[in-house]
């Protein structure tokens, strides 16, 4: 295996089910964001939109497919790097994009129309929809997944194992889009319109469990996985230097993801309370309020 800087950019797994996935996933977007938008939906079907969504395609060919992949299994700090492309990079930038609308337009008006139906009010489909990925449950999920993952037991049967490595991969995503449906708000709203402290909630609560095993990570006195300490150790690092970086990785970059989101919310939440119409004198100004502010009758 070649380790130079030239070997490792051009270390690339080509793994058919991958690309052609990744390859549908580019492919439908594009053909629903290209129709809206010879429709005139451009604010819907945004240039911006599109950026974000390739973003996120993009984030998930270079966890998958690139070096990141090939040297996960020799390195932890790779598999951190990983998992931060899937569920912090690539899974907000997608929902960021709208794509259940964007994508639904890609298929022809009869499709459009079956998948419309399965969500309208009082069907059965979206009652389900809306139980299955209640904020509370979607948040459960993701930090649950998060957290059974890094066990040692867990976390050593994915590398031993290709296929439960591909269960990490689709359980890490599949819940990180759930929690940041939540977050963006994008369609379909089945749930309501969640409020900007209840998302800011969800985000820090997040934040904390990433912290806490972040920091026990990179202050740990040995190594928690058993198999770096049998791989060949490659750049010098040791199996508990490999562990330090890593955890500090998912501490710091990682949790700043979590507080670039909180911060935007919070910017919102004060931009949408600047918004709001002046209360009536009559409501502040009586004789009950002035004496005890915060007190009525």
């Amino acid at each position: 295996m070649d380790l130079s800087l030239r070997g490792v950019l051009l270390m690339w797994e080509w793994r058919p089910e991958v690309i052609i996935s990744l390859g549908m996933l580019a492919l439908l977007y594009g053909l629903g964001w290209q129709r809206l938008r010879h429709r005139g939906a451009r604010r819907l079907a945004s240039g911006w939109r599109l950026v974000s969504y390739y973003g996120g395609v993009l984030a998930l060919v270079v966890a998958l497919l690139s070096a990141v992949d090939a040297l996960q299994s020799l390195l932890f700090t790779m598999h951190m790097v990983q998992h931060l492309l899937l569920t912090m990079v690539a899974a907000p930038l997608i929902m960021l994009a709208n794509p259940f609308p964007i994508v639904l337009w890609s298929f022809p008006r009869e499709q459009r129309r079956a998948f419309s139906l399965l969500l309208a009010r009082r069907r059965a489909g979206r009652r389900l929809l809306v139980r299955l990925t209640h904020s509370r449950i979607a948040w459960a999920l993701f930090v649950g997944t998060f957290v059974l993952w890094h066990a040692p037991t867990m976390y050593e049967a994915a590398l031993y194992s290709d296929i439960i490595h591909d269960i990490e991969h689709i359980s890490f995503f599949v819940t990180a889009l759930l929690f940041w449906w939540h977050i963006t708000q994008a369609p379909p709203r089945v749930h309501g319109r969640l409020g900007y402290g209840a998302r800011i909630a969800l985000l820090a609560g997040a934040f904390v469990i990433n912290e806490a095993l972040s920091v026990a990570l990179a202050f740990a006195s040995s190594p928690w996985y058993s198999y770096y300490t049998t791989v060949p150790r490659i750049w010098g690092l040791s199996a508990l230097a490999d562990q330090k970086l890593g955890g500090a990785i998912m501490w710091v970059p990682g949790g700043m993801m979590y507080v670039v989101a909180i911060v935007v919310l919070l910017a919102r939440l004060l931009d949408a309370e600047e918004k709001k119409p002046p209360l009536p004198e009559g409501e502040w100004a009586t004789e009950d309020v002035m004496r005890a502010p915060g007190w009525q009758r």
